[in-house]
């Protein structure tokens, strides 16, 4: 199938310098708050990017829980395959693909385990049905039927059936920690706005790129 001609014009809407505020978590809370607002469906998604041992990429969409100044955080099986990528090689990259915005925001840094008690927190605080499910799934692993997998939901919930569910050792969550952040903004005639956060001397260095 040929795509060529499969095109729409951005809007003008633009992106300037004097918009922005001095570090790129701050900026990422103005857009993301937007984006909520005008009802992107799913704007915590974002796509990670990881590279396994031998230097092949892999993504998938993860969706980011909480973020401040620190970084932002995605919870995982620890066994699965982003986290053996990530046990080998912690740089990563993220986007957050706000298409019906024509935005985009791509974050560079390496990702890091948080604390186990800061993982508790966020898994006591997820539907009973989703702690569950951390128990049930072995991530990433061959499974031989979708029966296998509800036979071992059923398990889980009579184990646990009675009294709140404990964090599973092998679950938790990574703080992706930035050293740097691009702002893209669609523009017309392909002539896109980007500005680029670079970590620079304890503080964060902006720069506008070509688009």
């Amino acid at each position: 199938m040929d795509l060529s001609d499969f095109r729409r014009e951005y809007s003008a809407r633009g992106l300037h310098r004097a918009d922005l505020a001095a570090d790129p978590v701050t900026q990422f809370a103005a857009w993301f708050s937007q984006a909520n607002e005008l009802g992107v469906p799913e704007p915590n998604a974002m796509s990670l990017a990881t590279v396994d041992a031998v230097g092949m990429p892999c993504q998938r969409a993860v969706l980011l829980k909480y973020f401040d100044e620190s970084g932002f955080v995605f919870f995982t099986n620890y066994g699965s395959r982003k986290a053996a990528h990530i046990a080998a090689n912690p740089n990563v990259c993220a986007i957050f693909p706000w298409i019906t915005l024509e935005r985009q925001i791509i974050i560079q840094g390496h990702a890091e385990k948080i604390s186990t008690a800061e993982s508790l927190r966020y898994f006591a605080s997820r539907p009973r049905e989703s702690q569950i499910g951390a128990w049930v799934s072995n991530q990433s692993e061959v499974i031989t039927s979708r029966k296998f997998l509800m036979q071992k939901l059923a398990e889980i919930r009579e184990k646990f059936s009675q009294g709140s569910i404990p964090l599973p050792s092998f679950w938790g969550g990574y703080r992706i920690v930035p050293t740097a952040v691009e702002f893209w903004q669609g523009g017309p005639a392909r002539l896109h706005d980007r500005f680029l956060y670079q970590r620079e001397n304890g503080g964060w260095k902006i720069e506008r790129l070509s688009p």
